[in-house]
């Protein structure tokens, strides 16, 4: 088969304005920004009532996946060939997909536009600057760091602790020996000497609150509340104190806007923030999905890694900010992965076993993955109250008892439908029985009713919200609070901001903070290191484990088998 960018570069860019119209937009609805690459304008935005939280009466189903793995189980292959399939039944369908972070492009993954028959266009310019948001989001994060610093030297003005700054710098690159450093160094001149880090940008505060705006008015007001640091009164210091939120705006005004392309089979699409579920809350913009609801009839998203990272996190904060919760959870799955959660490669969570080895037939091991992981994310996901559909992509190595053993182990746990998916070898074609399924799971859901639970109420304290996802959702025995995290949380106690929504950050790999822990352990007792308080986001990042807000690059990075020829064309990128 040819590689994602040899399919992407054979396939024919339909004009912008031919695919906007599909979604009930006019040519002056879109700022153009480069070849199939635009801007919705604020104007369109607002008429159609996005800013005011009138988005329209469309369904909305969230792609989500298992564990992942070494292999990739593609979720957003998944998303985009859905909502191909869709567009191939004569819906009226979009797909709202999140921003490639060039840290995971040149580290690991080598690109995040989809694969195969099922990816979003232009896919070099998406991952690789795209419409600068990142940038933007770098810059103002860090414009706000600098701002710290510099009111330390000139006088100290807002008796900020040096010792106790909060907001760190923000890469957007893979780079661990960043994570510790020391800044004011070389003297007075150079500021006041102190510990800083660097977090990669898809981490930053600033990424989440992009994601979660309603328009340049909430912008505004949350990158205000955003606490950078403590005075020596132990009172917090804003960027509002700092008077720095009306130039972070303004760097940001035309990053809040959401990108709009079109998937490979020509049918809208929107590319919009970008940041990751094991460290902030993995879900793309309120803006984009407001705005795709307002101009189709189904409107397919994605979240981060598995369901008890990206889809946990959107439905206790990302639908608290758009008020919209799905009609339909898509989970996907792979026979591979689920070999791997149930033991037929060993303990390997993060490295890829011999080809041989997964070729061989096992359909134990993949009955015992589904029956545990697979399993355990079904019934997570139907607790919140929407009808949950498998989709299993289906592989060359794969064999018939093998799939058959996870579908049916898929519905044994509770699964509306299970079924095989082909988006990547066959674009929205191979999603027929998906898109199907789907629509029968969201008309279900709509005649119901639309219920919806969430794990606790939306005022429970921190500590009782960590606990119930912990032991509800992970599987943990109990929490174990680190001397750390327990004076963090008196802190957020005494500030009045200890019933914020909780953003866990922990490994992807598993359901507790042990990478190698596959299927659905148990009876483990989660470690809470840190509390970092995003009050301008909305939410407190729970830090578990040993994970990291600032990647490292591989053994063999992505980077290494990157370039461009004599006519400026990519070499060996993304696939």
């Amino acid at each position: 088969m040819q590689t994602d960018l040899e399919i992407a570069r054979a396939a024919e860019l339909r004009p912008l304005a031919e695919v906007a119209a599909k979604a009930g937009l006019a040519p002056g609805d879109l700022a153009p920004r480069a070849e199939g690459v635009a801007k919705v304008r604020w104007a369109a935005v607002k008429a159609k009532g996005v800013a005011a939280g009138e988005g329209g009466g469309g369904s909305l189903v969230l792609v989500t996946g298992v564990n992942p793995t070494p292999f990739g189980e593609g979720k957003t292959v998944t998303t985009i060939g859905l909502a191909q399939a869709l567009c191939r039944q004569g819906e009226r369908a979009c797909c709202a997909i999140r921003e490639p972070s060039m840290g995971p492009v040149f580290g690991v993954k080598g690109g995040a536009a989809g694969g195969g028959f099922s990816q979003v266009l232009p896919m070099d310019a998406i991952n690789l600057h795209f419409t600068g948001d990142l940038h933007a989001i770098t810059s103002a994060h860090n414009l706000l760091a600098s701002m710290v610093d510099n009111s330390l030297k000139q006088g100290n003005p807002l008796g900020i602790d040096a010792q106790r700054v909060f907001w760190p710098r923000v890469l957007d690159l893979n780079d661990r020996a960043l994570r510790q450093c020391v800044v004011g160094l070389g003297g007075a001149a150079n500021g006041v000497p102190r510990e800083d880090r660097f977090d990669i940008t898809a981490a930053s505060e600033v990424m989440a609150i992009l994601a979660l705006a309603t328009g340049y008015a909430d912008l505004k007001a949350r990158l205000r509340r955003i606490v950078v640091a403590q005075n020596a009164a132990g009172e917090a210091v804003t960027a509002g104190d700092l008077q720095a939120d009306g130039a972070m705006a303004l760097l940001l005004r035309d990053a809040l806007l959401p990108n709009f392309v079109q998937t490979y089979e020509g049918d809208p699409a929107f590319v919009h923030c970008g940041p990751f579920a094991n460290i902030a809350h993995g879900n793309s913009s309120v803006m984009a999905d407001r705005i795709a609801l307002g101009c189709s009839d189904f409107v397919v998203t994605e979240a981060g890694f598995g369901s008890d990272m990206g889809a946990e996190k959107f439905f206790h904060i990302k639908a608290a900010s758009s008020g919209q919760v799905p009609d339909c959870v898509v989970i996907t799955a792979t026979v591979r992965a689920m070999k791997l959660h149930g033991g037929a490669f060993g303990a390997a969570a993060g490295k890829r076993p011999p080809p041989d080895l997964v070729a061989q037939c096992n359909a134990d091991a993949a009955r015992t993955g589904a029956a545990s992981n697979l399993a355990r994310h079904v019934r997570n996901m139907r607790r919140f109250g929407a009808p949950v559909v498998v989709s299993v992509n289906v592989f060359p190595t794969d064999h018939g008892e093998e799939i058959a053993a996870v579908l049916a182990e898929a519905e044994r746990a509770g699964a509306a439908a299970a079924v095989v998916s082909h988006v990547h070898s066959e674009g929205g074609r191979g999603g027929d029985k998906l898109a199907s399924a789907v629509k029968e799971a969201c008309a279900a859901h709509r005649a119901a009713g639309r219920p919806f639970t969430a794990l606790f109420p939306a005022d429970a304290p921190v500590q009782a919200k960590i606990e119930a996802i912990a032991t509800e959702f992970y599987g943990a025995s109990s929490v174990e609070m680190s001397s750390k995290a327990a004076a963090q949380l008196r802190r957020l106690e005494r500030w009045g901001m200890d019933r914020l929504p909780v953003c866990m950050a922990k490994t992807q790999y598993s359901f507790s903070h042990e990478p190698g822990q596959l299927g659905a352990p148990t009876g483990f007792v989660l470690p809470v290191q840190e509390l970092r308080l995003n009050s301008g986001a909305g939410f407190v990042v729970v830090i578990l484990g040993a994970v990291m807000t600032m990647p490292g690059l591989p053994a063999q990075p992505a980077a290494v088998a990157m370039s461009i020829d004599d006519d400026g064309q990519l070499v060996g990128v993304f696939g």
